[in-house]
């Protein structure tokens, strides 16, 4: 099975020529790393990525336009592999990573995650060179009226390499073990076990401790899961906003950033030169405070979690 996805990408760069050139393109991609607090971030200037980073994610607009990940409206030389019988494997013309796809339920369906959960665990165990993301609604979806995942190529996120050596337990249970990270301002939990049902048992206990922004279905969080020597690695991001007010500032301060899974990652993606080349580790430490949850109330989410899962 890990072969098929690497043909589908070298099969549809043979034959479409928008995503050809992207891919093209992202060989030659300037990257700069910046340090957070001690913490390693990348910087990439990805022009191509300006039709994500600018999309409207209100209702009114996701209202008025054709969904892209309806079969029906993708571009016809874009070709699919199905997988767990209702899931369409399509590269992504517009990549991050050298090898990048995108997972979409084949029902129109709204993007949430409580129940599509195992779906992730089974795909990130199905692509085993890969890390499957999970963005919520409102934390980097450019199509939250559309259920999906994406996969991106294992080792690109600087988190992966990492996160062990900043890992803190915060719930042992037999088989299973659930962390978070002393990556201020950034707010993290990792799941570590072999075992699906305890995995779920303690994401549910993280899910169900997150707040519920008023009129939405689900918490704000983004999600990265992958499979290694029989066991998953599940890093889960609570969130507060969906963009920092650096985006919606004036031209003199404007930084086009909107923070999904792979910037959380430790990977952000700017779709402007001139951002790129001067956003600093303040902006990135700004953007971080707004976007993730307040300390304060992360440490208190974090005792509710013991609490459930102890009780």
């Amino acid at each position: 099975m890990n072969i098929l996805p690497n043909e589908l990408l070298k099969e549809q760069l043979d034959t479409w020529p928008e995503a050809n050139s992207h891919y093209r393109a992202l060989t030659n991609v300037q990257v700069r790393e910046i340090g957070v607090q001690g913490i390693p971030y990348h910087v990439q200037f990805n022009p191509a990525r300006i039709v994500s980073s600018r999309a409207k994610v209100d209702v009114a607009s996701v209202a008025k336009r054709p969904c892209f990940l309806c079969s029906a409206n993708r571009p016809p030389q874009q070709k699919a592999i199905r997988l767990l019988g209702h899931y369409d494997l399509l590269v992504n013309p517009f990549p991050i990573f050298p090898r990048h796809f995108t997972l979409v339920e084949t029902n129109h369906v709204p993007q949430r995650i409580i129940s599509r959960f195992t779906d992730m665990l089974a795909l990130a165990q199905t692509l085993t060179d890969y890390t499957v993301l999970y963005n919520g609604p409102q934390c980097g979806a450019s199509a939250p009226d559309h259920a999906h995942f994406q996969a991106g190529c294992r080792g690109f996120l600087p988190i992966e390499a990492y996160w062990k050596q900043i890992a803190e337990e915060l719930v042992r249970l037999p088989g299973a073990t659930l962390y978070v990270l002393d990556d201020a301002p950034r707010t993290t939990f990792v799941i570590r076990s072999n075992n699906t049902e305890k995995i779920c048992h303690l994401f549910n206990a993280v899910y169900q401790a997150l707040p519920l922004p008023i009129n939405e279905e689900e918490p704000r969080l983004n999600i990265l899961t992958l499979y290694e020597e029989a066991t998953w690695t599940i890093f889960i991001f609570p969130r507060t906003k969906h963009r920092p007010s650096c985006y919606y500032a004036s031209d003199e301060q404007r930084l086009v950033s909107s923070p999904g899974s792979v910037d959380m990652g430790g990977v952000f993606i700017l779709p402007i030169e001139k951002d790129f080349l001067r956003i600093t580790s303040i902006d990135i430490e700004q953007i971080l405070n707004e976007v993730c949850l307040p300390c304060e109330q992360f440490q208190s989410i974090q005792q509710i979690i013991k609490d459930s899962v102890y009780e």
